[in-house]
């Protein structure tokens, strides 16, 4: 609901109806034309001020509750003090209301009126129900930019993030090189060491190979040859 279009149609209505509560005494000292014109007058700010009224049960028809239930008694209570103006505008209008004319010149009077009432009324009908359109049309045109500007801060939060995954990738490969590297060269250095071990115990065969020769020619000098 539209707190601030109720708001407009209550303050419409309360001026409506300020217009209304003074002309059944006006039209009680009035005759002739001024009468008719007068009763035109009360015809139509009824028919607007009835239009306001259902515009504003609509207003209230998506207000929360706490708020629904005391404005739709007021509201009755305004269409019971409309009813008792309309009662009193036709009560002055039977008390003078063209005694000598009475009958069929009252009736075709109000004959007329109410046919013009009636198309005023459906005039201005088709007029709330194009403004409740546009009233519509705008929430939705203005849900449709929350919606847009949620889903665009959405996306670059999502970009952001996507970014932020990036750099970890980036590092992560980074690291992944250094680490092929850091192990290729220990395999270069574990290559080396292999060929020094080879080396090492291939001087170690010969130095034993030389050391038994030298041990078989001691024991052979020392026991055989005599």
């Amino acid at each position: 609901m539209s707190s601030e279009e109720f708001e407009k149609l209550h303050e419409v209505y309360t001026s409506l109806y300020d217009e209304l509560k003074l002309m059944p005494d006006r039209a009680s000292g009035c005759h002739g034309e001024e009468k008719k014109r007068l009763v035109r007058d009360f015809d139509e700010r009824f028919g607007e001020a009835e239009e306001v009224l259902q515009g504003m049960d609509k207003e209230l028809q998506s207000a929360p509750s706490s708020f629904r239930n005391p404005m739709s008694t007021k509201l009755r209570l305004y269409r019971r003090d409309l009813g008792k103006l309309q009662r009193d505008m036709k009560s002055s209008d039977l008390g003078l209301g063209f005694a000598g004319r009475a009958g069929d010149g009252r009736h075709s009077v109000y004959g007329s009126q109410n046919e013009q009432s009636t198309q005023m009324q459906s005039q201005r009908a088709l007029l709330l129900q194009g403004t409740d359109s546009l009233n519509n049309a705008t929430r939705s045109i203005e849900r449709s930019q929350r919606i847009a500007a949620e889903t665009d801060h959405v996306g670059r939060d999502i970009i952001e993030e996507l970014g932020e995954q990036r750099e970890q990738l980036d590092r992560t490969r980074d690291r992944l090189e250094n680490t092929g590297e850091n192990l290729s060269r220990s395999r270069r250095i574990l290559r080396s060491m292999s060929r020094r071990v080879m080396t090492n115990k291939l001087l170690l065969s010969v130095i034993i190979l030389m050391e038994l020769g030298i041990l078989g020619a001691v024991v052979y000098l020392k026991f055989f040859n005599k």
